[in-house]
């Protein structure tokens, strides 16, 4: 008989972008692992993407639930079309958004503790309590962000106590998220958002993180068990081993103006200026969301006539833009603290075999892969030499018609195998609950 599992999500097909990703994946495998996976999710949700191709990827075996959830975008919406960005994760600095926009992020981080969906945590708690019972489920997971839906696996596990194994996964840290001192938070709400971040890490039986770092700043919180289980990659990511017609440098997905590789964006233009064969060759590629101030400063710069915006793709099609690339682009916060960061996307990369160019701060979780798997380069923001000498040993090999091979030392990303890694987790705490 399969083991019951209660996953609570907001983001779930046909939601777009990497959060949506990881249950879908994990429900995809867990029903091989002897679990079956019960998923509640909003009815109707406030989806910044769409992707109706993630919807046929939905395992038949795992079981919905949809309950109505009210939250209040559409009003924020109304007030500036830049909410709409806020929502999907895109934050400029505080210099370049206007009154409307600060006001709504103020708004945002100290009524609305810890999200804007938090009106959905109380009925889902009533509702949830009776599905327990009757359903017999054993295990309830939470996946954050929002960190609302942990507060809903709070309350259910303050209710159900040790009859129920709680599991809270960060997909992202709480307040340790770089865009966290963003919201303009009054003393009284900083204090909140931790004391209700601290209560759930340390109340949850096991937390799940997504990189190392953020392990280890999740222990420091006072989390009993602590498990890594990263991203991954799935079946669908196929390596394609042909020359590409230009050399193409892409970057796949949402990049915002904090995250904004400045340094590159030199280092190309000296490139381009100073060698007429690279700049003949080149191309750089973006396929996603970005910011419209990073468009903006490359548009009135050398790189315009070389770059390539193709915008939002469904994930298949956005796969196939990354095998037509020979080198894949990843940037990650300029601070410390985002050290953790690990994207979601950085795994995809993996899994085509591509050559991969990461930014970001120094000893990031990234280069820790990065070096483990020998897939690409870690950079730190500021490495203007190291960087251009990089670009041109690449533009070599392309030109030299070096072609990517696949990479076994990639595979223990594969979300099978992180799947088994879940499944073990899970069985220790049956182990646990049999022993008590």
């Amino acid at each position: 008989m399969n083991k019951k599992i209660l996953i609570i999500t907001y983001y779930w097909p046909p939601a777009g972008g990497p959060g949506v990703q990881r249950w879908l994946k994990f429900t995809k495998y867990l029903p091989e692992f002897g679990y079956e996976p019960h998923v509640y999710i909003p009815e109707n949700p406030s989806y910044p993407i769409l992707d109706q191709s993630l919807v046929k990827e939905i395992n038949p075996k795992v079981k919905i639930i949809k309950k109505p959830i009210w939250e209040p975008y559409q009003l924020a919406e109304k007030i500036t079309k830049k909410n709409k960005d806020f929502k999907a994760g895109q934050f400029e600095t505080s210099k370049k958004l206007g009154l409307l926009s600060r006001l709504s992020v103020f708004i945002r981080g100290n009524f609305f503790i810890p999200d804007a969906r938090k009106f959905w945590i109380k009925p889902s708690i009533a509702f949830l309590t009776d599905y327990i019972k009757e359903h017999k489920i054993d295990i309830l997971i939470t996946t954050g962000p929002p960190h609302s839906m942990h507060l809903i696996g709070l309350g259910l596990k303050q209710i159900c106590k040790e009859n129920l194994k709680w599991i809270a996964d960060f997909r992202d840290p709480w307040t340790k998220i770089s865009y966290y001192s963003q919201l303009k938070l009054t003393h009284k709400s900083d204090k909140k958002h931790k004391e209700l971040e601290k209560k759930v890490m340390q109340t949850a039986d096991v937390v799940i993180s997504t990189s190392y770092t953020d392990k280890e700043n999740f222990e420091k919180l006072g989390a009993k068990n602590v498990v890594c289980i990263t991203n991954g990659f799935d079946s669908e990511v196929n390596i394609l081993n042909k020359k590409t017609l230009k050399f193409t440098l892409s970057y796949v997905g949402m990049l915002e103006t904090l995250r904004n590789p400045v340094n590159l964006w030199n280092v190309l233009s000296e490139l381009i200026s100073q060698n007429p064969e690279f700049a003949s060759h080149f191309c750089l590629k973006f396929v996603g969301k970005i910011s419209n101030s990073i468009l903006d400063e490359l548009n009135h710069s050398i790189i315009k006539d070389k770059m390539v915006n193709i915008g939002y793709l469904s994930h298949t099609e956005s796969i196939n833009e990354m095998n037509n690339s020979d080198l894949l682009l990843i940037t990650n916060f300029n601070n410390e603290q985002s050290k953790g960061i690990i994207p979601g996307k950085l795994f995809e990369y993996l899994a085509t075999g591509k050559g991969i160019l990461s930014l970001g701060p120094k000893n990031a979780d990234v280069e820790k892969i990065l070096n483990e798997t020998e897939s690409g380069k870690h950079f730190t923001y500021y490495d203007h030499e190291n960087l251009m000498s990089f670009l041109m040993n690449e533009f070599e090999k392309w030109k030299n018609n070096l072609i990517a091979s696949p990479n076994l030392k990639n595979s223990k990303f594969h979300r099978k195998m992180l799947t088994e890694d879940l499944s073990n987790t899970i069985f220790s705490i049956f182990q646990k609950k049999i022993q008590n």
